[in-house]
């Protein structure tokens, strides 16, 4: 059986500032890269066949503070990059919603009839980000493989693993800078184990989850 371990790239300074990044980029905050050396530590135990990133600098260097010391290959895929946004990357949720507040409101709210004139609508991205999944499972038939991408390209997948509609593309959990999504694969049934956990950053804050 093969398990498939998501995570989404740690907190940048365009999280901080609101600022929408797509297929731009900003550097990790120190709490970003703490957060990734800390699922590093969670996850030190698992022997991984390999990492998959996309090519943004923030995954880059998540995947990298994750790995550690260890030896595992880090392979880069353009298709696992976020969702490209066009005229809003690099501009603050406010600045876009002064400007195309309508093509904002079905990104956030009806996300099925987000239709950007310049970008990617949700469904290009689930099926580019769908079929770099496709080729990790055909080449790792077993074992656990980690795959570091962002918050639009993980809903996207869930959705499509779920066979949920993409009106439900944000529907809870949220998606947290290192969070966990651990997904067994057995031929073409997918099984979650756990989704958008952040425990070893709970852990870190003195927090007791409760069963």
């Amino acid at each position: 059986m093969l398990t498939l371990y998501f995570t989404r790239h740690g907190e940048t300074e365009w999280n901080i500032e609101k600022r929408m990044q797509g297929w731009q980029d900003s550097p990790l905050t120190e709490k970003g890269k703490k957060d990734a050396i800390m699922l590093g530590k969670r996850l030190e135990s698992i022997e991984f066949a390999g990492i998959y990133t996309s090519t943004s600098g923030r995954a880059v260097k998540t995947a990298q503070l994750i790995r550690g010391e260890r030896l595992i290959p880090i392979y880069q895929d353009e298709h696992l990059r976020e969702i490209y946004l066009g005229d809003w990357e690099g501009k603050t949720h406010e600045e876009i919603m002064q400007f195309d507040p309508i093509a904002f409101d079905h990104f956030w709210n009806q996300p099925h009839l987000y239709s950007p004139k310049r970008g990617e609508r949700f469904i290009d991205v689930q099926n580019r980000a769908f079929a770099a999944i496709q080729r990790i499972i055909e080449h790792h038939q077993s074992g656990n493989v980690l795959i570091v991408t962002h918050a639009v390209v993980l809903k996207s997948l869930i959705a499509r693993l779920k066979n949920l509609p993409l009106e439900q593309l944000w529907a809870p959990p949220f998606i947290h800078g290192t969070s966990v999504t651990i997904v067994q694969v057995d031929h073409d049934t997918f099984t979650f184990v756990v989704e958008g956990d952040v425990s070893h950053l709970e852990m870190d804050m003195g927090v007791v989850k409760k069963k």
